[in-house]
């Protein structure tokens, strides 16, 4: 019952977000916008989605390397399954169902258990922030001043937003390279934190051991740098598509530009829809008309064909190897509903 009344209202959210989206378009107008845009730049876009899938993968197997060998088409496919997942289940399916792919396709490791490969993954996440975080402070600060005159005011919060993430991500950086010598010390802190607030202690402690168990796995801050790098060109691939999406339908936006709509998309894709509807077509179009002057229904657009393009290539290749694997969707639905035990 309970997982009947979290689907009800991760749809009622979707459906909420997907109204404000297309909230006073002239949904007429976004279908000739999306006839007219230019083939090429589509093209790059769509390549650039496996650019990015690849360097997801290659880095994830750098991660994964303490707990024993993987190969890339191992991590590749199980990043596809996990993305795949995502896309068509509730609350980032995918988060839980790539680590358990890659802990089959490679069990003949017993060091590749699934809460081992899960701790890599929320490993990923922090890097991804932090990159995300640099890569916003780095307009905010360098490219972005143009902006100002599109929108003053979304532009001053913007960069008191970017100067405040620029200054968090250079804090979690130092952090995170101090505790990967010492991941035990955030175990203790956190047990120290859930004396004094005991409501939080399930919740936080085992969201610590994971993320310390990730910690341990890298072991050395030099492996954990050289992760970080590898979440440069990555997130650079991302918005690199997003840019050449936007070049397609003729709205002026820097390829720098990008960094701010990565920022936006990462908030709506938190919303826990399946396959982000909703939560990253509304990020898309604010960022695009608030920030670069687009018209609405270029924004709408291109915004349908910017999520068309992060989510349907992965769909159909994690849908074709999980089939492979002898999983159908009903499959990979019961293996996150069993997720609580990791």
């Amino acid at each position: 019952m309970r997982s009947h009344v979290r689907t009800a209202a991760v749809l009622l959210v979707a459906a909420v977000l997907v109204a404000l989206f297309l909230r006073g378009v002239d949904l007429r107008r976004v279908g000739a916008d999306i006839v007219r845009a230019e083939p090429a730049w589509l093209a790059v876009g769509l390549v650039l989605t496996f650019v990015n899938l690849a360097i997801r993968s290659y880095r994830w197997r750098y991660l994964l390397e303490p707990l024993g060998h993987t190969t890339f088409g191992e991590s590749f496919r199980a990043t596809a399954v996990g993305f795949a997942a995502s896309a068509v289940l509730p609350a980032r399916a995918g988060e839980v169902i790539r680590p358990y792919f890659i802990a089959r396709l490679a069990s003949r490791n017993p060091r590749m258990t699934t809460a081992g490969a899960f701790a890599t993954i929320v490993l990923e996440r922090i890097l991804d922030v932090v990159t995300v975080l640099a890569l916003l402070g780095s307009y905010v600060l360098l490219f972005g001043r143009s902006a100002g005159a599109i929108n003053p005011t979304a532009f001053a919060w913007l960069t008191w937003i970017g100067l405040t993430a620029a200054a968090l991500a250079a804090v979690v950086l130092v952090a995170l390279f101090v505790l990967s010598g010492d991941p035990a010390r955030l175990g203790r802190a956190a047990e120290r934190v859930a004396r004094l607030v005991p409501v939080l202690s399930a919740f936080l402690v085992r969201l610590v051991e994971n993320f310390a168990h990730g910690l341990a796995v890298v072991r050395r801050p030099s492996r954990l740098l050289v992760a970080l790098l590898w979440s440069f060109p990555l997130w650079l691939s991302i918005a690199a598509g997003l840019w050449a999406v936007t070049k397609a339908f003729r709205i002026t936006m820097p390829f720098t530009g990008s960094f701010v709509l990565v920022a936006l998309l990462a908030l709506g894709v938190a919303v826990p829809t399946p396959g982000a509807v909703g939560g990253f077509h509304a990020a898309y179009r604010y960022g695009t008309t608030t920030f670069f002057g687009a018209p609405d229904a270029s924004a709408v657009g291109a915004g349908i064909v910017a999520h068309l393009f992060s989510v349907g290539p992965t769909l159909l290749l994690g849908l074709w190897f999980a089939g492979r694997a002898g999983l159908d969707i009903a499959q990979l639905s019961r293996i996150n509903s069993r997720s609580g035990t990791l």
